[in-house]
């Protein structure tokens, strides 16, 4: 009998069973393939993400397998309005003094990742496949599944935690709500490459696709695009031309070094992936990373968020187990929690994806920042989770960036990019307060 089983041992599922495991609980975590293994991923630890490696003190072994860390970002863009620019620039440090970036391969992360919760205590079964949740009165108690040697075992649980993914069987086996949903919007693919030199983390963004370069491990480039999902089956009839052409259109500059390096590796990617937000727990179960929230890769935060829910909800599983609050309480703070975080750059994310031409009200901040560094990292800031949401998209601050007074910050600039973010699971019918 354990406390916790964790279906799914990647980025979120794999952090949840340590941090669980180093409070002294006993817990077991499955996964149906062996590390290291590859998965389509955005690679893009945001410098928020990277600070809670650090904290949890693993991003010294992310290092010493070669990953490069990324301390400059060029914003690439090109509006009628105003022309081509681009904005460089970096978030200022957090955790005393720490500002770097990392875009390890999955190869490389999750089996760290693993290791850590291994060493932590928990019981790691790789080469398990979950075939279905034990459920006793409407509760669920454990899992049944099968290992490598084919016999079928059950294991039993106070918990069972969901990190498996946007088709999450513990999400399909109890009919977890979704709420804000909306349909896709984006799908990317990506390579490596040899022997082809970045600047740091390399955005470039134009109506109708997006082309992202970053350094990753092996010394070698990953080089992303993404286009709207009304391209996907286009796109996926010749893979390599699409992608070359996309990469060549938006980003001639590294379409030309790229001409100058070699492919290291086949094109990877995917679409038809949904945005939504489930409800992340019921009697017995959680869910958590892309099975509790899924949202279009444009901005690569997916990592970044299986952090910190994996830490919100250890802390609330911790806080239930312990009787320092009942469960239902602790769980639904994590859902409070897990939205006010996500849910503003969840709206961002979806309202952009389909990469039509940025409103004019968002046009004009990002062009008025050209010149004013301040304002340039503040906002990478944003984008790489160390300044919140509305301490940068509020009035009087856009209007400091505007060079206007807050009474005279256009409506279409604050009605554009600085809307209250609605966080309640309206679907569900629960009034979530942080009081619970």
């Amino acid at each position: 009998m354990y406390d916790v089983i964790v279906i799914g041992a990647r980025v979120s599922g794999a952090p949840t069973a340590m941090l669980l495991a180093r409070q002294g609980y006993k817990v077991l975590l499955l996964d149906r393939v062996a590390f290291p293994s590859d998965t389509v991923s955005t690679h893009m630890i945001t410098v928020e993400g990277s600070a809670q490696l650090r904290r949890w003190g693993l991003l010294g072994q992310v290092e010493a397998a070669g990953t490069p860390p990324v301390t400059r970002i060029d914003l690439d863009l090109d509006f009628e309005r105003y022309g081509h620019f681009t904005l460089t620039g970096f978030p200022y440090p957090v955790d005393n003094g720490f500002a770097a970036l990392y875009a390890p391969k999955r190869t490389v992360l999750d089996k760290i990742l693993v290791d850590a919760a291994a060493a932590a205590g928990a019981v790691v079964r790789e080469g398990f496949a979950v075939r279905e949740l034990l459920i006793e009165s409407g509760r669920v108690v454990g899992v049944r599944g099968k290992g490598a040697s084919g016999i079928p075992i059950t294991e039993r649980a106070r918990m069972v935690v969901g990190a498996d993914g946007i088709r999450s069987i513990v999400a399909q086996s109890v009919g977890a709500d979704e709420y804000h949903v909306v349909p896709p919007k984006a799908f990317g693919y990506y390579t490596y490459w040899d022997e082809v030199e970045l600047t740091g983390l390399e955005f470039y963004t134009r109506p109708g696709g997006t082309v992202i370069a970053f350094p990753t491990n092996d010394r070698q480039a990953a080089v992303f695009v993404e286009r709207p999902e009304r391209d996907f089956a286009e796109f996926r009839s010749d893979l390599r031309a699409h992608y070359l052409k996309t990469v060549e259109e938006i980003a001639p500059g590294l379409g030309s070094r790229i001409r100058g390096g070699r492919p290291a590796h086949r094109i990877m990617g995917a679409g038809n992936r949904p945005n939504f937000f489930r409800r992340p727990y019921g009697p017995g179960w959680a869910l958590v990373g892309d099975a509790g929230v899924h949202k279009d890769p444009i901005t690569a935060q997916g990592i970044t968020d299986a952090f910190r829910d994996a830490e919100l909800l250890a802390r609330a599983l911790d806080d239930g187990f312990s009787g320092r609050m009942p469960m239902e309480t602790a769980l639904r703070r994590y859902e409070y929690r897990r939205n006010v975080a996500l849910k503003p750059l969840y709206d961002f994310i979806v309202d952009h994806a389909a990469m039509e031409p940025f409103d004019e009200g968002f046009q004009d901040v990002l062009a008025a920042m050209r010149g004013n560094q301040d304002a340039v990292n503040q906002f990478f800031g944003v984008i790489q989770n160390t300044v919140p949401w509305d301490e940068f998209f509020n009035p009087r601050n856009l209007s400091s960036i505007m060079g206007l007074t807050e009474q005279g910050t256009p409506a279409r600039l604050t009605a554009t990019v600085s809307g209250t973010p609605r966080i309640e699971p309206a679907a569900t019918g629960l009034q979530l307060s942080e009081a619970g």
